[in-house]
């Protein structure tokens, strides 16, 4: 009985079913577009999406696009959204460490300058050394200058100041990275010295933001929109275990809020603003209490399901996604690098 019941109830579903033809008719149209006409994948909801980029269409609306039989053209991923040619930015803490590795990834992918903001009077040799490496690579497409400027970020005037010379000069101002930052010894919640918390607090935090503002401004000047990216720190999001890293840890977390906030703010001027928050990387600033107390590296290397640190050149990749056209719906957004570190 109940037999015969299911079967008269799916027989007469699969009645009411139209036709498989007129099921696969609406795809069939979706997916054929007349040569020189644009698929309405790319073109009836460019109100809701936004404009496609200047070269486009891109990928699947590409070849939908693409007439039947003719040769395909040369992929766009890596010579449109991910290049950087003609850019031009400008990197807090650029002398050294995660600076100046993120801004030698900028010029890698193409921009014309990349302005390296740091505290030294003169930069060291290392930075000159990188600085004539990027000068003589090979195939990076764009001219792919490394600049030095003397700068302090925790003096929002001079930082507004460096923004505007960079925008008078090179006519326009398209990625910031903000990645000067200190870190200071182990000290006791209950003890922490109000001068020093202070200190962090202005580099950390301060400081980080009038090195976007600095940038955020020639940005909104120039109309491009842009990318402003954020160093904090997955520190900004969990409490490194056994370490009492109190003004470290509250300026990264205050990083956190005050890229999304600036997120929201500055969306309608395409101007996008998210957080990079590394884990532990061996760098200059980690090398002070990694290479004076040697038991920290394995215990370091345990916290995470990989069972090392990370090296500087493992931000690449992220930190030139998120200054270029390859993320242009993401902001407010905090990605973290720490080898799983906060997956625990």
């Amino acid at each position: 009985m109940l037999s015969t019941l299911r079967t008269r109830i799916v027989a007469t579903n699969v009645a009411r079913l139209p036709a498989r033809s007129a099921l696969l008719r609406p795809l069939a149209r979706a997916h054929h577009c007349p040569p020189g006409q644009d698929s309405p994948l790319n073109t009836d909801n460019q109100s809701k999406t936004g404009e496609q980029p200047a070269y486009g269409p891109i990928g699947v609306a590409a070849a939908l696009h693409h007439a039947p039989g003719d040769p395909a053209p040369a992929p766009t991923l890596f010579a449109h959204e991910f290049s950087l040619a003609d850019r031009v930015a400008l990197v807090s803490g650029g002398a050294r460490g995660l600076g100046l590795e993120m801004a030698l990834a900028l010029v890698e992918a193409g921009a014309r300058a990349v302005y390296c903001v740091d505290i030294a009077r003169e930069p060291s040799d290392e930075w000159r050394t990188v600085r004539d490496y990027a000068a003589r690579m090979q195939g990076k497409g764009g001219e792919g200058r490394l600049e030095y400027v003397t700068g302090d970020t925790t003096d929002q005037a001079a930082m507004w100041k460096i923004g505007q010379d960079i925008g008078d000069r090179e006519g326009r101002m398209d990625a910031c990275v903000a990645a000067a930052g200190v870190l200071k010894s182990h000290t006791d919640c209950l003890e922490y010295p109000a001068a020093q918390f202070r200190q962090v607090m202005d580099v950390n935090v301060n400081g980080v933001l009038f090195t976007a503002q600095a940038a955020g401004r020639q940005m909104a000047r120039f109309g491009n929109g842009g990318s402003i990216i954020l160093i904090a720190s997955m520190s900004g999001s969990i409490t490194n275990k056994d370490h009492a890293w109190v003004s470290y840890n509250s300026s990264k977390s205050a990083v956190l809020q005050m890229a999304r906030s600036m997120a929201c703010e500055l969306g309608p001027k395409r101007i996008r603003v998210n957080t990079l928050s590394p884990g532990h990387i061996y760098t200059n600033m980690t090398a002070a209490y990694l290479d004076t107390q040697p038991h920290l590296l394995a215990k370091w290397a345990s916290l995470n399901p990989m069972g090392r640190i990370g090296r500087p050149d493992e931000l690449r990749g992220v930190v030139t996604w998120l200054a270029s056209d390859a993320s242009t719906f993401c902001t407010g957004s905090d990605i973290l690098v720490s080898g799983g570190h906060h997956a625990w």
